[in-house]
């Protein structure tokens, strides 16, 4: 009996201890992982030359000492462009917004590269003057859009499945040079996944073939091409944030 009674009072001890332990076990775990990129870009951004970032395939190196006037240091674009160029396999781009011609050049630049680029962005905007919407389509890359009342309002893009960058920003000049807006970049896996689903799900969903580009037969007059009856959207100007 005493040795039984000794028994259950080493195996309490030992309990209290390894519950004591595990906390400081489970931190020095997580300590020893590589941690994710967290990185945070405020804007506006300070104007500056990004050609050297901007070479094509096969340009060879950006010639040395670039004569333009802009400054030749780091920005809150050049940093958005250097994350949006470490794309090596896809990039999924879901913006509302998209009229940055270096933005624009950049996903231009991958797609070259061989990297499979999909974007996903909102039927009003697209149409406006200055969007990079239509230049992305002549160069081959997938667009998909909505037909809706509601705008695709998203501003976010996946780089490679592993990377989120994501924020208020819109891809716009007006945003970028003028506005105060953000941009987080993560190698979080439970986000990118998140987004990566929610990508796929707006992708299904704009698929041409779904597309409703006349009413019905015997609808009502009032009855719009998008399906919404007597509803029309007015986008804003295609240069605003």
């Amino acid at each position: 009996m005493r040795r039984l009674r000794w028994r259950v009072a080493a195996v309490a001890l030992g309990l209290a201890l390894a519950l004591e332990v595990l906390p400081a076990v489970l931190r020095w775990l997580r300590g020893g992982r590589r941690p994710g990129r967290r990185e945070v870009i405020f804007f506006p951004s300070q104007v500056t030359c990004t050609e050297a970032l901007l070479q094509a395939p096969g340009a060879g190196p950006a010639p040395a000492g670039c004569l333009c006037g802009l400054p030749h240091g780091e920005s809150s674009l050049s940093r958005l462009l250097r994350a949006l160029l470490a794309a090596r396999a896809s990039l999924e781009l879901c913006l509302f917004a998209f009229s940055s011609p270096q933005l624009g050049r950049a996903v231009q630049l991958l797609h070259q590269r061989g990297v499979r680029v999909r974007v996903i962005t909102d039927c009003d905007y697209m149409a406006l003057n200055g969007s990079q919407i239509g230049l992305l389509r002549k160069a081959g890359i997938p667009v998909r859009h909505d037909q809706d009342l509601g705008y695709m309002h998203h501003k976010f893009a996946v780089v490679d499945r592993t990377t989120l960058i994501t924020g208020s920003l819109n891809w716009t000049t007006q945003a970028i040079q003028n506005n105060r807006e953000n941009v987080l970049i993560l190698d979080d896996a439970d986000c990118v996944r998140l987004f990566l689903e929610e990508f796929e799900r707006i992708w299904e969903e704009f698929n041409p073939k779904r597309y409703t580009f006349f009413p019905p037969r015997g609808a009502a007059p009032g009855l719009q091409g998008w399906g919404h009856p007597g509803q029309t959207r007015v986008p804003a100007n295609a240069t605003s944030g």
